[in-house]
């Protein structure tokens, strides 16, 4: 047995990382296997299922975060554009919007490479990152989906921000 042998198999797993802050945050979650777990975290506009998944052969914890908003087919051309637009403020994570279902999630990557551990505050990190992208984004998708604003009305309505106070 070689170093990089031992070192490889002494590899602690990031799944057990991310089913430990899970537990300390007191959320539901399940683990599918070895390579992947699923959390569901209550925002503040919506319910969202999170899902790690341990990508071994890239040495990568990938989440994907999901939330319920299924786009019907009059507004996916616009849920498309809008994607785009929230992608180009986004400096890490991006948006996959799955045209053929509807479907709308975040989506981040922790590179683990050359034997790297994942740390509980990388994981809450990452974790954070896709919460925060979620519930900052979620009324645009909203806005376009159900009220049937364009996308860039949706968007400008959804980060204007009061100052000061009335």
């Amino acid at each position: 047995m070689t170093l990089i042998d031992f070192s490889e198999q002494s590899r602690l797993n990031p799944l057990d990382v991310v089913e430990r802050v899970a537990a300390t945050n007191n959320w539901s979650f399940e683990r599918a296997g070895d390579d992947e777990i699923t959390i569901l975290v209550r925002g503040k506009w919506a319910d969202y299922q999170v899902s790690f998944t341990w990508m071994y052969d890239i040495e990568a914890l990938h989440l994907a975060c999901a939330f319920e908003l299924k786009a019907p087919e009059r507004a996916r051309i616009e849920v498309q554009q809008l994607t785009a637009m929230v992608n180009e403020q986004m400096w890490v994570g991006h948006f996959d919007f799955w045209v053929q279902d509807g479907l709308l999630m975040f989506r981040h990557a922790l590179l683990l490479a050359g034997g790297v551990e994942a740390s509980g505050r990388q994981c809450e990190a990452l974790l954070s990152t896709a919460l925060d992208a979620c519930e900052r984004y979620y009324p645009a998708y909203q806005f376009v989906v159900w009220a049937g604003k364009p996308a860039r009305e949706a968007l400008d309505a959804a980060m204007f921000e009061t100052a000061g106070r009335a």
